[in-house]
C-alpha cells in the first residue's frame, strides 16, 4: 500500500479532490492531513472522509516535531495541496523527490514567496496575461523552484476577473493533480 500525507492551509478542494480519487484504490491511501491553520476548512473535509488530521505551528514545522510525525506515518509521497509555507530544509532532506507542490500559474513566471490563490490570479489579470495554467513539481529549499513535474496550460483571453481565472486553473488542478500522482506512486514499468 502506498501512502499519501497531505498538506493544507485554506479549503482544501484539492485535497478533498484527492482523497475521494483514491478513496476506492487498493493500491494508495491517504493516510493524514496536516495543517498549520487550525480554522482550516480543509481539516473538516479530511475529517468527514475519515482522515486524520494534524494542526501544528511555525515552531513544531521547524523544530522537528512535524518531522517526527511525518516519520511515523512512513509516507512514499508528502503532497503540498495549498500549503502555504516554506517546507523546511530538515523535510526537504529527509524525503528527497518524495514531495510536491502545486502551483496555480505557469513556473517560474508567477512564483515565489507571496504569489498564492488570488494574488497570482490578480497579478495575472493586471499583466493581461492570454494563458495561465498550472505546474506540479518537485519541492527544494526554495519557493517554487523545483524540477518541474506538469505544466498545464488553459486560455483566459475572456476571463474579466481573478475568480474567472480561478476558476478555470481549479479545473485543471482537479483533472491533472490526483492523476500525477498516480503516475509517481505507480510509474507504468
Amino acid at each position: 500500500m502506498k501512502k499519501i500525507l497531505l498538506f493544507a492551509s485554506g479549503a482544501g478542494s484539492n485535497v478533498e479532490n484527492i482523497i475521494q480519487y483514491f478513496k476506492n484504490n487498493n493500491e494508495v491511501a491517504v493516510v493524514g492531513v496536516f495543517s498549520n491553520n487550525p480554522e482550516a476548512k480543509v481539516l473538516e473535509k479530511a475529517q468527514v472522509h475519515h482522515v486524520p488530521t494534524l494542526v501544528f505551528n511555525r515552531a513544531e514545522l521547524n523544530e522537528g516535531f512535524v518531522l517526527a510525525k511525518i516519520n511515523e506515518l512512513q509516507p512514499d509521497l508528502i503532497v503540498l495541496a495549498g500549503f502555504l509555507w516554506k517546507m523546511p530544509e530538515e523535510i526537504v532532506h529527509h524525503y528527497p523527490n518524495k514531495i510536491i507542490n502545486i502551483h496555480p500559474a505557469l513556473l517560474p513566471k508567477y512564483g515565489g514567496k507571496g504569489m498564492y490563490g488570488m494574488n497570482v490570479h490578480k497579478t495575472i489579470l493586471e499583466n493581461k496575461e492570454h494563458e495561465t495554467g498550472i505546474t506540479i513539481h518537485y519541492v527544494n529549499e526554495h519557493y517554487d523552484e523545483g524540477e518541474f513535474i506538469l505544466q498545464q496550460t488553459v486560455n483566459i483571453e475572456s476571463c474579466q476577473t481573478p475568480e474567472e481565472i480561478a476558476a478555470k486553473v481549479h479545473e485543471l488542478e482537479h483533472e491533472f493533480f490526483p492523476k500525477v500522482i498516480e503516475q509517481i506512486l505507480n510509474p507504468k514499468s
